[in-house]
């Protein structure tokens, strides 16, 4: 089957494989997550799950950046007709179609891994990083809540207390940092990531189909119960009135003044 016709995100069929990769392909804006982006993922996710036989997604970034976050420009512009409730949501659907693919997911993450991005790269199933790849939250810095689900989804794998910590300090951490907070499951050298992930991926396609769901659906299962996401559908009006709050938008106002320096 064809692949769907996409403009910020690739997806293709290894020939010969049962992987399949999703490719965040805006490497000039360091894969920044626009509105285009997160409404074509679920696209993306659909198309995977057609693939009957894909038993493995890795899902990267191209060019230097796993993600930069969400694109501070493009949300702020027009043209399309969503309502600004309707834009704030995308994050947590597409974070939610992520979650829900068949396939085993694995993110490779390299470079920047920022806010929303760390929020896809915690819908996957495994996470491998390279030792140079930088991750940060800085949602409260920029005046909002961090959205998108990302709080039930950190709470879980990170803990309460580490989730606060990194979620209001807004501080950045390094790979070796979440690999010991059980974020990442593995760290390897920059030059080695591609290689790890495709000898990671290519070992679990040659396990059974069945038995990879059905850990899979188990494991989420109990992750939801733990910290469920689907609590988190009002994530969008939160979002929504703190794009109306006074010193919310006087955070963003300094956020990017500071930016642009």
């Amino acid at each position: 089957m064809a692949e769907p016709p996409l403009t910020t995100l690739r997806v293709e069929r290894r020939e010969g494989t049962a992987v399949a990769e999703l490719v965040l392909a805006r490497p000039e804006k360091l894969n920044a997550l626009s509105r285009a982006l997160l409404q074509e993922l679920p696209v993306a996710c659909r198309w995977l799950d057609e693939q009957r036989d894909v038993k493995v997604v890795v899902v990267r970034g191209e060019g230097r950046a796993f993600s930069a976050g969400f694109d501070l420009g493009d949300f702020g512009a027009p043209g399309d007709d969503l309502s600004v409730r309707d834009g704030a949501d995308l994050g947590r659907l597409a974070a939610r179609a992520l979650t829900g693919v068949r396939a085993l997911t694995i993110a490779a993450v390299q470079g920047h891994c920022v806010g929303g991005g760390l929020v896809l790269a915690s819908a996957c199933d495994l996470r491998v990083a390279a030792d140079d790849a930088r991750f940060s939250i800085p949602e409260v810095d920029l005046g909002i809540p961090l959205a998108w689900s990302g709080i039930p989804r950190l709470t879980r794998e990170l803990g309460p207390a580490v989730t606060k910590e990194l979620v209001l300090t807004c501080r950045p951490f390094t790979a070796d940092e979440a690999l010991r907070l059980r974020f990442l499951n593995r760290v390897v050298p920059a030059a080695e990531l591609a290689a790890a992930v495709d000898a990671l991926a290519t070992d679990l396609a040659t396990k059974p189909g069945f038995a990879l769901r059905s850990t899979k659906e188990q494991v989420n299962a109990v992750m939801e119960e733990m910290a469920g996401t689907g609590r988190s559908a009002n994530d969008a009006d939160t979002l929504a009135v703190a794009l109306t709050d006074p010193e919310s938008l006087e955070a963003t106002r300094r956020y990017l003044a500071a930016r642009r320096r």
